[in-house]
């Protein structure tokens, strides 16, 4: 095999990669829509936990009798 043949398995080889890594990121993110849509997971109050992290702020989830129960079912 010369440098030339082995170029042009590389080309393939990053065009086959970069092909899978698009699938697996629009599958990612069709999961999250998703998963938001039928209620299962609700992402938009995880989205300022970083903006919101003082000692005083409210927590996202309460740890309430109902959620261990949801979580106990999963």
């Amino acid at each position: 095999m010369d440098i030339e043949t082995l170029r042009e398995y590389q080309a393939y080889g990053y065009f086959f990669l970069t092909a899978i890594l698009v699938f697996l990121l629009y599958g990612y993110i069709y999961h999250l829509y998703k998963s938001e849509k039928d209620g299962v997971n609700d992402y938009e109050k995880y989205s300022n936990l970083a903006l919101e992290d003082d000692i005083t702020s409210k927590p996202i989830e309460d740890n309430t009798p109902k959620n261990k129960e949801k979580e106990g079912a999963k």
